[in-house]
């Protein structure tokens, strides 16, 4: 399979697909800061992997690749991070409203630019370390909506809860930092 790890740095979900999966045809990790990327080239040569490394604004990936060229995505897009508050509870102080829906923006836009280079029947996994709704049901609901060709994949999983779409971790369960996902399929016309 080819796989896009479309918000990559510093690694951590890179290395750990290419572990898991060591005979993937390819993995493409792209990041929009060179310095973060150097931190994914770090972990690959840490253990001793090898992934496809592009520093480019996610948003703009129809200047390297060709419409429907992944069989995966990955997409763990930038937040409010509010699901890691008790590690960072500067989080609190720093973080606005108009922060959140400016988030909210982004990561439609990112998923929406993102979605073309997935192939039909291609499975897309949207990804935050949020707990908030606008930027985790309400960015897919209106994604859903709006996409003729996307439909949720239900996950089905033994921790975090169900929500309207995806499922959501909230802070301290199982121990666990809040985290939320949803997994998309591109249905074939």
């Amino acid at each position: 399979q080819n796989v896009l790890d479309a918000c990559a740095a510093p690694g951590g979900k890179t290395t750990h697909m290419l572990e898991i999966e060591p005979n993937l045809k390819q993995l493409v990790a792209v990041d929009h800061d060179q310095k973060r990327l150097e931190k994914v080239k770090a972990n690959l040569d840490r253990l001793h992997l090898k992934a496809e490394l592009l520093c480019e604004d996610v948003k703009k990936l129809h200047h390297h690749f060709d419409i429907a060229s992944f069989d995966r995505i990955l997409l763990d897009v930038p937040c409010s991070a509010t699901g890691v508050i008790r590690r960072n509870p500067d989080i609190k102080l720093l973080r606005t409203e108009a922060d959140i829906l400016n988030l909210a923006q982004e990561q439609y836009q990112i998923l929406k630019s993102t979605w073309p280079f997935l192939k039909p029947n291609g499975i897309l996994l949207y990804v935050t370390c949020s707990i908030l709704p606008e930027e985790n049901t309400q960015v897919l609901e209106k994604f859903l909506q709006e996409t003729s060709d996307a439909k949720e994949f239900i996950i089905e999983a033994d921790f975090g809860r169900p929500m309207k779409i995806g499922r959501q971790i909230l802070p301290g369960e199982s121990n666990m930092d809040g985290f939320y996902f949803a997994r998309l399929v591109k249905k074939r016309f």
